[in-house]
């Protein structure tokens, strides 16, 4: 009788540690260190603030006059009497002739803006149109832009005709296919003479700070940036954000803002300030901040948000700029490793496939968790999936670092298209199926942590009601919940209403009580306990 009592003694002991055990495995598993109340990041994107994105607030940008002629804005002409295109024989690295019947890519010229009516013309492989003077030819042979390059583009008002003049006043003009000379006597008018060109704008998509500061000029944009950092986000936002749900905000910078208060020409100092306000609100409302270098030297996407001058990918052509983006994580960690609001540091967002070999990316990222545990132990090393044809296993394959380490996945049902005729309920169930798929897959490979860093409650949908965002954003709730690390919504304020977190919560579109998957790690662990309890009641 003692023995059996023994026995059952054992077992009940055993159990209750097993549970105990399992209780606190389950716990830890749904925990980020650090993140107090919820167990696993549930953050907003502050992007637009202290990297420009123009379409986030358009207004920026109303200002600045030419304003459909900014940096990369991509033009072609057209010579009105040889009723031909201009062309960079083979894309560059020659004489620029008036031959082509129907323009393509060497017919197409990037600019780089200079002032309001003058620019460098840059050609597909990235020579500019040079000139020595009168009577000179025009080529597209120089790599380094400089007077020889700038030329002053001068429009008729309200129609495409322009004629192009170099610095010493001379105009350029077309009078054989073969090649356009400096030496138009006097000063054309715009009837049909070989100084008049038909100017076809193609692609103007490019509004980030390269854009804004050269179209407005030092003086102004700095001015403009000023009262944008000072407004665009405040301590209100964040007292906002920290009642709503929300425990940590993802930082969009720039790499110029290792250089404040005096950053490299064009960029305006004072984003560091603004940062360092951000951590202050942060830490007021118990909120974590995670910094991500939004936009690296040379740009590692072409984009606006990375602050592309004309849409080229030079950061890993240049071990100078990934060498100088290290140093740029460097004074990041050591500034704000011991801020009690540090969550973690993006080494690099939205790398292009195309454009940056994993090789290279894959180093610059083990030198970046280097150089972050040169200053902190525990702070989550946060890596970007490269964007376009990339697998995001190949950075759970790169053994990047030992310790907390997250991988970056960006989900949007836009930007490709896939989803450019799909129905409400195709989003919804694409998400439950091939996203939820995929995410699960990720969750279970060792190794590195998942988050979902940007999502949005939009798609290509054009006609969605009330109930069909709430569907959809209760889909994404329920399957980005999952994350292993957390996720983050693109963006906080925003001037299309359905990217605007704060507009979707106000609304109601945005419904996080409507997620079964939201649970507080706390409670998960409270339950798990009660029931071990309520088990071994039942086996006395």
């Amino acid at each position: 009788m003692n023995c059996t009592f023994h026995m059952e003694f054992v077992f009940q002991k055993w159990v209750l540690a097993f549970f105990f055990s399992f209780c606190l495995l389950f716990s830890a598993a749904l925990s980020v260190e650090g993140i107090k109340g919820n167990s696993k990041v549930r953050a907003v994107n502050l992007g637009g603030w202290l990297v420009i994105e123009g379409w986030i607030k358009p207004s920026l940008f109303d200002g600045i006059l030419n304003g459909d002629m900014l940096d990369g804005t991509e033009v072609q002409f057209k010579s009105v009497t040889l009723q031909k295109y201009v062309s960079a024989e083979n894309g560059g690295g020659s004489n620029v002739s008036v031959s082509r019947d129907i323009p393509s890519s060497w017919e197409t010229f990037r600019l780089w803006r200079v002032s309001e009516k003058e620019f460098q013309l840059r050609s597909t492989q990235g020579q500019f149109w040079t000139c020595e003077g009168q009577g000179s030819s025009v080529s597209a042979t120089t790599d380094a832009p400089a007077t020889n390059e700038t030329f002053n583009i001068e429009r008729l008002y309200n129609s495409s005709r322009v004629h192009i003049k170099l610095q010493s006043g001379i105009y350029l003009q077309a009078l054989t296919e073969s090649q356009i000379t400096a030496d138009y006597q006097g000063t054309p008018g715009w009837d049909d003479n070989a100084a008049t060109f038909e100017m076809t704008i193609v692609l103007n998509n490019l509004n980030g700070d390269f854009q804004l500061v050269n179209g407005y000029g030092h003086a102004k944009a700095k001015e403009v940036l000023e009262e944008h950092r000072n407004s665009f986000i405040t301590r209100d936002d964040f007292y906002f954000i920290s009642t709503h749900g929300i425990n940590a905000v993802r930082i969009p910078v720039g790499w110029w803002i290792a250089f404040d208060p005096d950053p490299p020409a064009p960029f305006i100092g004072g984003s560091l300030a603004a940062l360092d306000n951000a951590f202050s609100w942060a830490h007021t409302y118990n909120i974590k901040c995670i910094i991500d270098l939004h936009a690296a030297p040379g740009s590692q996407n072409g984009m606006e948000h990375s602050a592309s001058r004309d849409g080229s990918v030079d950061w890993p052509k240049s071990q100078d700029n990934i060498d100088k983006t290290v140093d740029v994580i460097d004074f990041l960690a050591s500034r704000y490793a011991d801020h009690p609001a540090l969550l973690g540091i993006e080494l690099l967002n939205e790398p292009s496939a195309a454009g940056v070999p994993l090789d290279i990316l894959v180093s610059y990222y083990q030198n970046g968790y280097e150089t972050v545990r040169k200053y902190s132990p525990t702070a989550y090393v946060i890596v970007c999936q490269r964007i376009g044809n990339a697998d995001p296993l190949e950075l759970y394959q790169a053994n990047i670092g030992f310790s907390n380490v997250v991988v970056d996945l960006h989900y949007y049902n836009l930007f490709d298209t896939f989803f450019v005729n799909m129905s409400s309920a195709q989003n919804i169930d694409y998400i439950y199926k091939s996203r939820e798929a995929q995410l699960q897959q990720l969750n279970n490979a060792s190794g590195p942590l998942l988050f979902i860093g940007e999502w949005v409650n939009e798609w290509n949908v054009t006609s969605g009601s009330e109930q069909d965002y709430q569907s959809f954003g209760k889909a994404q709730l329920d399957v980005y919940n999952a994350a292993s690390f957390g996720w983050a919504y693109w963006t906080i304020k925003n001037d299309r209403k359905h990217w605007d977190f704060e507009w979707n919560i106000k609304n109601n579109y945005l419904q996080f009580s409507s997620s079964p998957r939201s649970y507080d790690s706390d409670v998960i662990f409270f339950l798990l306990l009660t029931c071990s309890y309520l088990f071994l009641h039942h086996i006395l």
